[in-house]
């Protein structure tokens, strides 16, 4: 809203107010507090209008997120919470489940959490350290579902994870055989081999 638009807009307020004071006939002394409140609400709307109007007219209402598409969830149920199930899904947020879901999620990802890691001892810390957040939970007593993850073996994932390891370096290497097979089998020779060729009868 420009300067000129809210004197202009103060001026009405001002000689509207004045009209409804002098139609009531009451003095300027003792005015009509419900009138003045309904009259300031009044032009207080006429002012959201025009401020609606003007961005209308700049063009700040085009091209918004979702126009032109149903809104989402009108067929569902009520959910009080749901502005915060949308936040956790369009901030893609982690940690907030319950511990015991946490958990279970965390045991069922423990395989590529631990290939991460590039010594046995890193394997055996993180290990442990699972394993006391798992007894921490299991001793607290809040609500929600109970935790049925178990604990893990050190010595076992330490195991896995060297075999995972060792099947993956094989693999790498093999890849890599393979790889430069190709290149060789694509790449010209080189010059002298090429001119040495040439000279044997």
């Amino acid at each position: 809203m420009s300067a000129s638009d809210r004197k202009r807009f103060e001026y009405q307020q001002r000689l509207a107010a004045e009209a409804a004071a002098a139609a009531s006939g009451e003095d300027d002394d003792e005015p009509d507090d419900a009138a003045q409140r309904a009259l300031r609400i009044e032009h207080q709307a006429l002012w959201v209008d025009m401020q609606i109007q003007q961005a209308m007219r700049r063009g700040e209402f085009d091209d918004l997120p979702g126009a032109g598409k149903p809104i989402a969830g009108l067929d569902r149920p009520h959910d009080p919470d749901w502005w915060v199930k949308r936040l956790i899904e369009r901030e893609r947020i982690t940690g907030v489940l319950p511990p015991a879901l946490a958990l279970r999620k965390e045991h069922a990802e423990m395989a590529a959490t631990l290939d991460r890691i590039a010594i046995p001892d890193g394997v055996r810390a993180a290990v442990a350290e699972f394993n006391a957040r798992v007894v921490e939970a299991r001793r607290q007593l809040q609500g929600g579902p109970p935790v049925i993850t178990p604990l893990l073996d050190a010595d076992e994932q330490v195991e896995a994870w060297h075999d995972r390891r060792t099947r993956r370096v094989a693999e790498q290497r093999a890849r890599l055989a393979e790889i430069r097979a190709v290149e060789a089998a694509i790449a010209p020779l080189p010059w002298w081999r090429r001119v040495r060729g040439r000279r044997r009868p």
